[in-house]
């Protein structure tokens, strides 16, 4: 399993594989749909192009987390909002919660997204899908096709990744997932989304009092998003909601939300929210939650990509 999972891993970092990505889509069509959205993503859409996407943020009043999403304008008054499956409801939910009297609809959809990385994604031949969107994210890098499930296709000799070696390149990568490292619980600024997803030059949206005070200041935050690399052979199941110690601390300094056996780095990796008192390449101990002193395995926090 590991030979496979390598080459799978391979082939996603330096040629092209495919992969079925989990992913719920929110439609807003009608001439209010452009002004609604502009007042509650967090990214500018104005100069958005017909068939261009960007990543936003959608806030609660308060400033947190409530859904990462990538927005696809289809026409003037016609857009898409894609996210991480099982969180299509989120943003549903969260878009009828101010509506009013907008004139729009709104909608779930049944659209599926086939992922290619790799640096022969953007240029496989035999793709074909109603939309297209390039990908980036530290070094991640393909292209996703989006449409009904019937509608995408790729060629037939396109291999295809396991589970495993896509979830070792999200977490070398640092691309927080929702429900993970994104949920109601943190703030933009804690989960390193702020540059690509959050626009400081737009008009108000719901939740920037929060996002602009932050970084006024510096952007200092309690936690941040960090990578780990895990010292000796650990089950990476073993991990997720584990606790980070140090010696000279009663209580956790943070908290791991996803982990995976990595090629890139050979080691069991993770994403944790570190507290700020940690230092950027500190060593820590990783336990169960509630587990003993005793228990710890030893950990290097380092910053993200871990590759």
């Amino acid at each position: 399993m590991t030979g496979a999972l390598e080459e799978d891993y391979r082939l996603l970092r330096t040629e092209v594989a495919a992969y079925h990505l989990g992913r719920d889509v929110v439609r807003l069509e009608g001439p209010d749909a452009a002004s609604y959205l502009q007042g509650q993503c967090s990214q500018d859409l104005d100069p958005l192009a017909v068939g261009a996407t960007v990543d936003t943020l959608l806030l609660a009043p308060d400033g947190k987390i409530n859904a990462l999403a990538r927005v696809l304008r289809l026409d003037d008054e016609v857009f898409h909002l894609d996210v991480d499956g099982g969180f299509g409801g989120v943003v549903f939910e969260r878009l009828a919660r101010f509506k009013l009297r907008s004139r729009f609809e709104l909608s779930q959809i049944d659209w599926s997204c086939v992922a290619l990385r790799g640096p022969r994604a953007l240029t496989a031949a035999g793709l074909d899908a109603p939309a297209v969107a390039p990908f980036a994210w530290n070094g991640f890098e393909g292209v996703d096709l989006l449409g009904p499930p019937a509608s995408i296709e790729v060629p037939d000799d396109m291999p295809w990744c396991s589970d495993e070696a896509w979830e070792a390149a999200r977490i070398e990568s640092g691309i927080p997932a929702m429900g993970r490292e994104l949920t109601d619980r943190v703030i933009p600024a804690e989960t390193g989304t702020v540059g690509r997803a959050v626009s400081f030059t737009k008009g108000c949206f719901t939740g920037q009092e929060l996002v602009a005070r932050i970084d006024s200041r510096g952007a200092a935050v309690p936690h941040r998003l960090a990578g780990l690399v895990l010292a000796g052979e650990i089950d990476p199941a073993e991990l997720v909601d584990a606790e980070l110690v140090v010696p000279e601390k009663e209580k956790p300094v943070g908290r791991v939300t996803s982990a995976a056996w990595c090629p890139g780095v050979g080691a069991v990796c993770a994403l944790a929210y570190v507290h700020r008192s940690v230092d950027a390449e500190a060593d820590v101990g990783v336990r169960r939650a509630g587990g003993g002193p005793g228990e710890a395995v030893a950990a290097s926090v380092r910053p993200l990509p871990l590759v």
